[in-house]
């Protein structure tokens, strides 16, 4: 039988997963284990759930236990369900629940970097992505135009932050990722890289950048696409570290696209022509 539990006081314990601590201490919450992260929206919760992660408690509107949210919340007996009408649920979150519902669930061990590349062709690296909706964003584009798995360096947003796992609609949970240690990049994950077979394409407005559609680019049976920060781009020093730089053709006097769009743009070129 489901635990259902009305929210009557605002202070329990128990919410403080959804009302009162951040995203940083979500993360560190249960050192030295992995933490915890908030999924949004059946959809996302769905799909982390498939991937292995455990529900440790569900935060949902009344009326949508009678639908999809419901349908999730009673595969898991044990796991308490918290909720109230949206206008109570608001109060207590300071935001509008998108589709009614939250869930507190815990992280798993991220894999090492060799294991993500062991059979992998194409591979996104993200250099200190800030913002978690680019970091969501690509995630998608990635899941859906035929990228094998995502590389983080330790500046970037966590993927499984709430507004990232949203934007990607969950593909965070699809698509294999795992981060550089903090001293890793550039040195160690270039060497880790080409150990293993890939050439590197930086995403760069540089003089001696090729076109994205190169002959000799597209017939590379492994790539990793380094995608750079919003603003500043990649550092020199990873341009200068790669087997390719690559720009995308533009019109209009357009000089650059957001990190999210350009992402988009290269996964279906580079990826399209895969052996």
């Amino acid at each position: 039988m489901q635990k259902i539990i009305e929210i009557k006081d605002f202070q329990s314990p128990e919410l403080d997963v959804y009302a009162r601590l951040s995203e940083v201490q979500l993360l560190r919450a249960c050192e030295p284990n992995p933490g915890l992260f908030i999924a949004e929206s059946p959809r996302v919760i769905e799909r982390a759930i498939q991937a292995g992660y455990d529900p440790v408690s569900f935060l949902a509107e009344e009326q949508e236990l009678k639908g999809l949210a419901g349908e999730i919340t009673e595969r898991f007996t044990e796991v308490p369900v918290y909720t109230a009408t949206q206008d109570v649920l608001t109060q207590l979150t300071g935001f509008a629940l998108t589709r009614g519902m939250l869930c507190a669930m815990k992280r798993k061990e991220l894999p090492s970097v060799e294991a993500i590349c062991a059979e992998a062709q194409r591979i996104v690296i993200l250099e200190d992505v800030v913002n978690p909706t680019n970091v969501g964003a690509i995630f998608r584009s990635a899941a859906a135009l035929n990228m094998d798995a995502v590389l983080l360096t330790a500046g970037c947003s966590d993927p499984l932050y709430r507004r990232a796992a949203r934007v990607s609609m969950g593909t965070v949970f699809q698509i294999p990722w795992t981060k550089f240690g903090k001293k890793d990049w550039p040195e160690k994950g270039m060497k880790c890289l080409a150990d293993r077979g890939f050439k590197t394409v930086s995403m760069a407005l540089c003089e001696d950048s090729v076109n994205i559609d190169d002959s000799e680019l597209q017939a590379e049976k492994k790539l990793a696409v380094i995608m750079g920060t919003e603003g500043d781009g990649l550092a020199s020093d990873t341009i200068a570290g790669c087997d390719y730089t690559v720009r995308i053709p533009m019109s209009h006097q357009v000089d650059s696209l957001n990190v999210a769009a350009a992402s988009a743009v290269a996964f279906w070129e580079l990826g399209k022509r895969r052996k």
